[in-house]
């Protein structure tokens, strides 16, 4: 007896429902973007294209936006990914809506409203404190190493960049002085519609390969200039308090900086603005992304992106990005041990009740947890390091500190692994910030829609 199968003819015509939303599941993904971009304020952007008279019509906003914000939810960022999309998804189809933009147009319009698209993020972010996913009872702060559009093999010492820098130049130069010399003869070759003086592709290059480089040792020479104007402070301080109680003060003096650059200094020819740092994957060419996350929902309630390497600096900062976007400090705060500097401590700890780790070395940690449960009054001799120490050990700091692990790192695991973002499109810090606020804004309609809060329109 021959196998029976279910029915298989790929060759058979037949009636597709006559509106494309009817091939999509009733809670598609989709349909929640399209719903929401429907009730924000994306005036910036329209008043961009009212201002213009010229040209063909442009694509209407609202779908250029809802493409955008979808592809970033899906994991397909790149323009002529979004571009393909457009044509062979069904999702992307709907939100089309018989717009085809290429992957060209699609890109302008990011890198022109890329400011516009980034501030969507407290626009959402609203919509998810309206909708009961933010409380700001407890928020967990952390940074995670972002690639940037560049490669580490393009990393260039102050000397060799001087170097590079002073042979480009002499090539344009000399290329310049040729295309004078030869002017009659393009007139001829190009025709009268010509001006004749068009640079060839090769000079093109040059010059952006000498723009780089200049803006590499730009940024080597800022570096260097900070950490002099560090240490002059540093040595102002010190001859004030040597003058004020009358003797010259022990310990050593700092570290002297040179106005010059070492050699070892080095900047990256392709995005001179990333830096090398180092993350638990070994080292990569990059940026600093900053996320602070509510613990009730895990939404994002801030973000940044820096360029230090470490994230000693970034507290006060962080903080006063929450209060910027919410309109106040959340209750209590946790943070790992990247984050414990005492100078920054102090500012906010009397606003804010914090959980921050005091030790980097797991060991120590280890041996800390260890310890008994600290019982009775604090105190009043222990330094503040030590008070942090204690509050950790307690029932209620443990518990805290805890739910940092469980808010913090899946959210990274949202964006990196399960979005696929592990490296930036753009170039450049302030690009790649408005990048990053595409991607926190999205990672926020993605909790939006998994909880079902649906927004009102109108």
């Amino acid at each position: 007896m021959t196998k029976k199968y279910r029915a298989y003819a790929p060759n058979q015509s037949f009636i597709l429902p006559p509106d494309i939303r009817d091939w999509l599941p009733e809670n598609h993904l989709s349909f929640f973007i399209n719903d929401t971009v429907d009730t924000l304020d994306l005036s910036e952007i329209y008043d961009h294209y009212e201002k213009s008279e010229r040209g063909q019509p442009p694509y209407n906003p609202s779908m250029m936006v809802k493409v955008l914000l979808y592809a970033y939810c899906v994991g397909k960022p790149g323009s002529r990914r979004i571009a393909k999309a457009l044509e062979d998804e069904v999702a992307f189809r709907m939100l089309g809506a018989g717009n085809f933009p290429d992957f060209r147009t699609l890109s302008d319009f990011r890198k022109i409203h890329l400011t516009a698209l980034s501030r969507l993020f407290i626009q959402i972010l609203k919509l998810c404190r309206k909708a009961g996913l933010v409380d700001l009872s407890v928020v967990s702060l952390d940074g995670t190493k972002v690639q940037a559009n560049a490669s580490l093999d393009n990393n260039r010492d102050y000397e060799t960049l001087c170097e590079n820098e002073e042979e480009l130049r002499k090539l344009i130069e000399k290329g310049l002085r040729k295309a004078i010399e030869i002017d009659d003869k393009e007139d001829e070759l190009y025709g009268k519609d010509k001006r004749g003086d068009e640079k060839p592709e090769w000079m093109s290059n040059k010059k952006e390969r000498l723009a780089r480089i200049r803006k590499a040792l730009e940024e080597i020479e800022r570096e260097q200039k900070e950490k002099r104007d560090g240490y002059e402070e540093k040595l102002d301080k010190r001859a004030r308090k040597e003058k004020k109680s009358g003797s010259k003060l022990r310990g050593r003096k700092p570290k002297e900086v040179p106005l010059i650059p070492d050699d070892d200094k080095k900047a990256n020819t392709t995005d001179p603005e990333s830096k090398i740092m180092k993350s638990s994957k070994g080292y990569v060419q990059g940026y600093n992304a900053q996320t602070a996350v509510d613990t009730k929902y895990q939404i994002i309630v801030a973000h940044d992106v820096v360029q230090d390497r470490n994230d000693y600096h970034q507290l006060v900062s962080m903080v006063n990005h929450i209060k910027a976007n919410l309109g106040r400090l959340p209750d209590k705060l946790t943070a790992d041990a990247g984050y414990w500097y005492e100078r920054e401590v102090r500012k906010i700890i009397d606003l804010i009740d914090l959980f921050i780790a005091t030790n980097k070395d797991w060991k120590e940690r280890k041996a800390l947890r260890e310890l008994p449960t600290p019982r009775g009054r604090i105190p009043k001799d222990l330094s503040l390091k030590d008070r942090m120490e204690r509050k950790l050990r307690t029932l209620a700091g443990r518990a805290v500190y805890k739910l940092r692990g469980k808010t913090i790192e899946p959210t990274f695991g949202q964006i990196k692994e399960a979005r696929g973002f592990r490296r930036f499109l753009l170039r450049g810090l302030e690009k790649v910030r408005g990048e990053f606020g595409l991607i926190t804004t999205t990672g926020n309609i993605l909790k939006l829609w998994r909880y079902g809060r649906k927004p009102a329109i109108g």
